[in-house]
């Protein structure tokens, strides 16, 4: 069977399928978005956070679903590599919610159709964190936690549009690709901001994460010594 190619700008990103090409890649990138979380944090969470959960999550789904496709180990490693950032961005969205609605809207927490399906993602990823580490060889706790890793992605457009299926505290969406924001220039930068560094810090952690894993299942490779040897004479 034929390796699949994807060519664009003369570089077959598919050759960064194998641990071993992106091993070092990850670790020239993750400075860079490391740093540029610090600096966009320092200049400006809640919007921000719960974006993250959801996005995440369908990068996570995507993963799982390539590895199950083309049964390729660095997938496995990626989707797995993204959960825990996934269940921090949600867990925070659902606690920075709680500090903002009590004043807003005098409850704490109530049981409306976005708060519920928002927690059910927080389980949803912790399902796939217990699901994976209750299996002990990775490629089929790879494959089960990509099957539930899919199923659950229906749960994101309900969060997404249930302002608008359901009556719930929330309100409408502020920002949107095909009107005009809502709300002021500078409370819109502020949440862009933080949108942004948010992201880099997704990809800063879930890079220094997939090294991990990379380490942890590939240790005693013949490529990963002489990386080692090379790095650290």
């Amino acid at each position: 069977m034929s390796q699949p190619t994807l060519v664009i700008g003369n570089i077959n990103w598919f050759r960064y399928a194998s641990p071993q090409a992106f091993f070092p890649l990850a670790g020239a990138m993750i400075p860079w978005f490391a740093w540029a979380a610090a600096l966009l944090c320092a200049a400006g969470f809640h919007v921000a956070a719960a974006w993250m959960s959801m996005f995440i999550y369908l990068v996570m789904a995507f993963w799982a679903g390539v590895g199950l496709v083309f049964n390729t180990r660095l997938s496995g490693m990626m989707a797995t590599a993204l959960a825990p950032t996934g269940a921090l961005f949600t867990f925070i969205a659902l606690w920075t919610g709680a500090l903002w609605g009590k004043p807003t809207w005098g409850a704490w927490w109530v049981w409306d159709a976005r708060l519920t399906s928002e927690l059910i993602l927080l389980f949803l990823y912790f399902g796939f964190m217990a699901l994976q580490a209750a299996i002990d060889e990775p490629r089929r706790a790879d494959r089960a936690g990509a099957v539930l890793a899919l199923v659950g992605v229906v749960n994101i457009p309900i969060i997404y549009y249930s302002v608008k299926w359901w009556n719930t505290l929330h309100q409408g969406a502020s920002v949107s690709l095909t009107s005009a924001p809502t709300m002021a220039a500078t409370m819109l930068a502020g949440m862009l901001l933080m949108a942004l560094a948010a992201w880099m810090y997704s990809i800063a952690a879930s890079l220094h994460r997939v090294r991990s894993i990379i380490v942890e299942r590939e240790r005693g490779a013949d490529w990963l010594v002489k990386y080692r040897n090379t790095v650290e004479p």
